[in-house]
């Protein structure tokens, strides 16, 4: 029953901005440690970044000053902030509440192209 929406995926070019959500599909579902998780075609899926419930963030070092992973516990949101995009960010996105095992969302896409 527990399900995860992520959103705020597209197009954007080389250099450009998009911030990503995830939210509950549904109120009172507490998060948790929560990361965003990618996936490109032919890859693995990769973590990105980590937010735990005090607000301590860990990430990859392929995205390391350019992403930001935040938390808002008043709306069950969690946000990733990805500036200064790279054709290599090009991935599908998924996020995931470690509080939940083994739920995922349908993740939302991300191209960076010119």
């Amino acid at each position: 029953q527990v399900q995860f929406v992520e959103s705020g995926g597209g197009l954007a070019q080389p250099g450009g901005s998009l911030r990503l959500s995830c939210a509950a599909s549904g109120g009172g579902f507490g998060f948790y440690v929560v990361g965003w998780y990618r996936q490109a075609p032919g890859k693995q899926r990769e973590l990105v970044a980590l937010v735990t419930s005090s607000g301590s963030t860990n990430y990859a070092d392929t995205v390391k000053g350019r992403f930001t992973i935040s938390r808002d516990n008043t709306k069950d949101t969690v946000y990733l902030q990805m500036n200064d995009l790279k054709p290599e960010d090009t991935a599908v996105y998924y996020c995931y509440n470690y509080g939940t095992p083994n739920v995922w969302g349908q993740g939302t896409q991300v191209t960076v192209s010119t």
